[in-house]
């Protein structure tokens, strides 16, 4: 061996153990070039080159072969670093009350393709996630890439160590159903590669959004969204989902908004849960709810087409007010520094943002001091995004070891 490559070998095993982090850095989008990356890494040059170089050998990242400077500017021009677009992808799912959906999600939080299925789930958890992980497989054979696991969001808390979801209210699944161990067997059966993991669907929005959308930057980022049925809550604390002794923080849908409104689900009245969801919009306006289409999507495309109506206005400013009510109680509690909206959710901030965040302004001790930024979540199928980041981690803590 000659003393360059015996040198560049010693600079690999030096800054090896900085290949995760060195992934996950061009991964959030925080390190567009080699000089970006030798930065934040604290290493040499050197070192990140080699970084870079193992990086891109395990199919991972991409390096400009030029060095480039942004204009305008005076600095050394860098090798520019990107995701490999024809790398790796993870297998991404999500269930929710009107069916499901698989894609196949690389770095990046880029979605390579996706699948939607079925607009009536079972009450048989195995049966809709074998029929969602049979979408993803035909999804990666058509691909002919590489996969590194496969994640699923369900509309549910599901609790740790065990992977069972423990309250999945608006799903026929009976309570406690093992859906991380039946989602794996599903996974192994359809000889997909790498391992399996499921959690909670606004857990991995929040935790895609953090990444990859309007909560990058954030170090105590509260996510607070509906799904097509139901409201759910999430925080990410210096970048890792806070969830508790057993999986089950954050049921922001059971904080009570309405002392006396409408009965829950969990056995309580007026909490966010029944009166901020989908079907408690159509019902303050007074629209009966078709079956052809789902709540989320018939409450979003009133909003957009009827807002003028007294009716539908009345309607969110009501929502608007108790969504308020709760986001104050929450700020009060957990002091974040910025709010991201979900679902219905972002539909109201965007029809009447002044209103909302008048409301959490006035209701909260921290609101009155300074105020919250309270943002639209900004990507689309966020909870399968975040599905794939729980696949994609392993790679992110150790990629010779993920993929070796």
């Amino acid at each position: 061996m000659n003393g360059k490559a015996t040198h560049t070998k010693t600079r690999l095993d030096r800054g090896r153990g900085a290949l995760g982090p060195a992934l996950e850095l061009v991964h959030t989008g925080r390190a567009p070039t080699r000089a970006v990356l030798t930065a934040e890494l604290g290493v040499t040059r050197a070192t990140a080159g080699a970084v870079a170089a193992e990086l891109e050998a395990l199919g991972l990242i991409q390096v400009d072969s030029r060095p480039g400077a942004a204009a305008g500017s005076q600095g050394r021009p860098s090798h520019r670093l990107a995701v490999n677009a024809l790398g790796p992808v993870a297998l991404a799912a999500q269930v929710h009350a009107d069916g499901f959906r698989a894609a196949l999600v690389g770095l990046g939080g880029r979605t390579v393709a996706t699948a939607p299925g079925c607009v009536t789930v079972s009450a048989d958890p195995a049966q809709v996630l074998g029929e969602v992980v049979a979408a993803g497989a035909e999804l990666l054979r058509g691909s002919g890439l590489r996969c590194v696991g496969a994640g699923l969001a369900v509309p549910s808390a599901v609790a740790e160590p065990d992977g069972t979801a423990l309250n999945p209210l608006h799903l026929a699944w009976p309570a406690g159903a093992p859906v991380r161990e039946i989602f794996a067997e599903q996974v192994r059966a359809a000889g997909i590669e790498g391992p399996a993991f499921t959690g909670n669907d606004v857990n991995l929005a929040a935790l895609a959004e953090h990444r990859h959308g309007a909560g990058r930057g954030a170090a105590h980022l509260l996510c607070v969204a509906t799904g097509h049925r139901g409201v759910g809550g999430a925080l990410v604390l210096d970048g890792r989902l806070h969830t508790g002794s057993s999986g089950l923080a954050l049921e922001v849908g059971h904080l009570t908004v309405n002392p006396e409104g409408r009965p829950c689900y969990c056995g309580g009245r007026g909490c966010l849960d029944v009166e901020t969801d989908p079907l408690a919009f159509l019902s303050t306006a007074g629209r009966d709810p078709g079956p052809e289409v789902s709540l989320l999507a018939q409450s979003r495309e009133l909003l957009r087409a009827e807002y003028d109506d007294v009716s539908v206005r009345r309607a969110a400013e009501e929502l608007i007010d108790r969504l308020g009510l709760g986001l104050a109680g929450l700020v009060n509690i957990l002091n974040p520094d910025r709010i991201i909206l979900g679902g219905l959710h972002k539909a109201l901030l965007e029809a009447d943002p002044d209103r909302l965040r008048a409301v959490v302004a006035d209701r909260s001790l921290w609101g009155r001091s300074g105020g919250v930024p309270i943002l639209a979540c900004s990507l689309d199928h966020n909870s399968l995004v975040g599905a794939a980041e729980l696949a994609w981690q392993p790679v992110l803590d150790d990629p010779l070891a993920a993929l070796g």
